[in-house]
């Protein structure tokens, strides 16, 4: 939104400049300011910018001391020196300058000789102002930053999320814009663009796809099928789907847009750059390895070429081939991109600058995963120095800090010092963020993890079983509006927390660890990218038109807690992010339950138990003479990773559940043997082979014989197989004497949780269930 009403200002300025009756006073002290701010502006351009700051201020001051405060030339001041502050993170600064400048600039607007003559002036003005927009950047155009450190942000929009009032003032430039030359002209596409992407930066893609694509459209009409400025929307169009994981769509944009620009500005410019870079951390997020590196060493040369090799936006694209080498465990070569991004950035914003702090923990990531720990520990603690003083501390990314000093500390054994850290950083995020919150779960596990260390398995399991049931809750809101990578992503996550208490009941056999193991197992089991997209499908469909336009209001209210969620605070104040997430909660969980009423998968989704409770449920749900049988493959990983643990291997878990809620928990090994007995014996079934009874007792052998001890006399059986298992017929096992299917009543189930009895449908006639 800054950056369009800089523009605009640019646009008046001009203006301006050929008025007679805005004519400037002659004085030398304007002069001095019009070379403070030629310097300042070039001091911009090569990311040098706490020296531009100290230029623009000197413009501002002596063109207030000469110009009456609303002059243009002032609200130019007021703006360099605005978007300065932006670019180092300084928001707090930059605010009150912007909204100055914008005060300027409406004044001027009302004005009705300012405005004739602006009307008079679009003609000419277009190519000058279309001109400064693709080559200085001063339109609002999205960027891929993968600059990690302890959380993921896949895309970076650049935007403060400051949502309530930056959307009027966007509508207000619309008016404006529209008003004074007319609702086709590229600045209105330049308005349009702005308020897609605020749009996009909550998560709400269902709005501004339609406002990203008029924008392109309008560009494309009056500009032309090969301007400069077409490829920025091709750009924000494209990084709109890539959020949602709609690759296929993204990439011809994104390959379009470079194209563009290698044809307009030529291969040396570093809107090049920049394109190269966005289509290789596309790529990257594909696995296309080879291809992302390639384009990452051409985006990091031209930009040097352009720009110089200590440009900030250097830094970027340095950090961005790091994050590639990071994902494929390359840490020598990520090493020196990131000790080098650290550089530019120090010398461009200073020692104690919250983007240092990121380089610094990125850097410190690497030597961690290195076993380089004395390296890594002064750069996490510089880290925290700077985010305390910088951001306070209270703030999440503080939290953030902490946890990266506990993580390195735990895994030196060194308890005592990592304890305080994690219980700091928890209570700061629980604080900040919510309790229910995904990087509080991160921190549950993680202090979990250190209370097994310190052999509290009391203490642990409460955290275990609290981090489980708020990523499980996330993935039922969710649900419904992930898009495929995402959900892929996130169930990939949500699988080895759920592994780890498969190990943690390997290691420690105990009732309570046993209960929150098979709770886990009912939950997750089945839960797949397909079938969360079938479910979204049958609820789709059972939904009348009106009820439909209500589930795209609830998928969108979903989509945009997360993206707040996962987005975090960024400089709104915590109290009011806060509100906010709770305010999107509480509508969504309205939504849904209004829904529910109508939909009977809906009403089937939203009703599973909680965590604490699904075990009885299900157990309640047994015919007595029954029990359940759940067959688990799942990748043992060691609880506390270091020197010495065993390398993580598949093995198969077997959970048994009894009416009377007992549940008998066995190890059956290694997954290896288990598969290939499997395999060996669906071929032969499928090739009538005569000797497959053999191989129907060798499975038997390993997977059910151990099972009878814990069956007693029940036969009644509901099974729930995984992996290859759940490709044969275990009523076809032998035991040596005759088949399973003589002695076994065995029924099928995708999961436990299919013996939960449906609720009774309540729902008007005239719903469809």
């Amino acid at each position: 939104m800054r950056l369009l009403l800089a523009w605009m200002a640019i646009w008046v300025l001009g203006c301006a400049a050929g008025v007679p009756v805005l004519a400037r006073p002659q004085d030398v002290r304007l002069r001095a300011a019009q070379e403070a701010y030629d310097e300042a502006m070039r001091l911009q351009e090569v990311g040098r910018y706490a020296e531009a700051t100290v230029r623009a201020h000197r413009a501002l001051e002596l063109r207030e001391a000469v110009l009456w405060g609303s002059h243009l030339e002032v609200a130019s001041c007021l703006n360099l020196l605005g978007g300065l502050h932006r670019i180092q993170g300084d928001f707090d600064r930059a605010e009150p300058l912007y909204a100055r400048a914008i005060s300027i600039l409406e004044s001027e607007f009302v004005d009705p000789y300012a405005k004739r003559k602006l009307n008079d002036w679009v003609g000419l003005l277009s190519p000058r102002a279309l001109a400064l927009e693709g080559a200085k950047g001063v339109y609002h155009e999205v960027a891929y930053h993968a600059e990690r450190d302890d959380h993921a942000a896949f895309g970076n929009l650049d935007l403060q999320n400051l949502y309530d009032p930056a959307e009027p003032l966007y509508q207000r430039a619309l008016d404006m814009a529209k008003g004074s030359i007319g609702k086709h002209h590229p600045i209105v596409a330049a308005t349009l663009n702005e308020l897609g992407l605020l749009y996009a930066a909550q998560g709400l893609y269902v709005r501004a796809e339609p406002l990203l694509q008029r924008a392109l459209d309008i560009r494309e009409t009056a500009l032309g099928k090969h301007h400069p400025t077409l490829a920025a929307s091709l750009n924000n169009l494209a990084i709109l789907h890539a959020n949602q994981g709609l690759y296929v769509r993204a990439e011809p944009l994104l390959q379009r847009a470079l194209d563009i620009r290698l044809a307009a500005l030529g291969q040396d410019h570093p809107d090049v750059a920049a394109s190269l870079n966005n289509l290789a951390i596309l790529y990257a997020s594909q696995g296309l390895y080879d291809r992302a590196e390639a384009l990452h060493a051409r985006a990091i040369s031209l930009a040097e070429a352009a720009l110089g090799k200590s440009h900030p936006t250097v830094a970027t694209s340095l950090s961005s081939l790091a994050n590639l080498y990071v994902k494929q465990r390359l840490y020598a070569r990520a090493e020196p991109l990131y000790q080098r991004a650290l550089d530019i950035r120090q010398a461009a914003f200073g020692q104690d600058h919250p983007t240092v702090a990121a380089s610094l923990t990125s850097l410190a990531n690497v030597y961690q995963e290195r076993g380089l720990y004395g390296s890594a520990e002064p750069l996490y603690q510089f880290a925290l120095t700077i985010r305390e003083a910088a951001l306070g501390k209270h703030h999440p990314d503080v939290a953030a800090s902490l946890n990266n000093l506990a993580v390195l500390y735990a895994n030196q054994g060194l308890h005592d010092r990592a304890e305080p850290l994690y219980e700091r950083a928890l209570t700061l995020r629980e604080a900040a963020l919510g309790e229910n919150h995904p990087e509080v779960a991160a921190l549950l596990n993680n202090l979990a993890l250190l209370r097994l260390s310190q052999h509290r398995l009391d203490a642990a399991i409460p955290l275990f079983t609290r981090a489980f049931a708020i990523s499980e809750q996330r993935l039922r809101q969710e649900a419904l509006d992930f898009s495929e990578a995402r959900l892929a992503s996130f169930l990939q996550l949500l699988r080895t927390d759920e592994e780890r208490l498969y190990a943690l009941l390997r290691a420690r056999d105990d009732d309570r660890v046993r209960h929150l193991a098979l709770g886990a197992a009912l939950l997750l089991k089945g839960r797949s990218v397909a079938q969360t997209a079938d479910i979204s499908r049958a609820v789709y469909q059972s939904l009348g038109e009106e009820g439909r336009d209500t589930f795209a209001q609830l998928r969108e209210l979903r989509t945009q807690l997360a993206t707040l969620s996962l987005q975090g605070p960024g400089p709104l104040p915590l109290k009011e992010y806060q509100q906010q997430l709770k305010a999107l909660a509480e509508q969504g969980d309205a939504l849904e339950a209004d829904l529910a009423r109508r939909s009977a998968p809906l009403r089937e989704l939203a009703g599973l138990p909680p965590l604490t409770d699904i075990v009885d449920q299900v157990a309640e749900a047994l015919p007595e003479d029954a029990a359940l049988i759940e067959l688990i493959s799942y990748q043992d990983r060691p609880l506390v990773p270091g020197p010495g643990a065993p390398e993580p291997h598949q093995r198969y878990l077997a959970l048994v559940l009894l009416p009377d809620t007992r549940i008998l928990s066995l190890d059956l090994g290694p997954a290896g043997p288990i598969d290939s007995a499997a395999s060996r014996l669906r071929d032969a079934l499928a090739n009538r082979d005569v000797a497959f009874q053999a191989r129907a007792q060798a499975l038997y052998g390993l997977v059910f014989q151990p099972l009878l001890p814990l069956l007693g006399t029940t036969r009644h059986l509901f099974l729930s197989p995984d992996g290859p298992l759940a490709l044969v017929p275990f009523a076809a096992l032998h035991d040596g004497e005759r088949f399973l299917v003589e002695d076994f009543d065995f029924v099928y189930l995708t999961s436990g949780r299919d013996l939960l009895r449906r609720p009774q449908p309540s729902a008007p006639a005239s719903s469809v269930v």
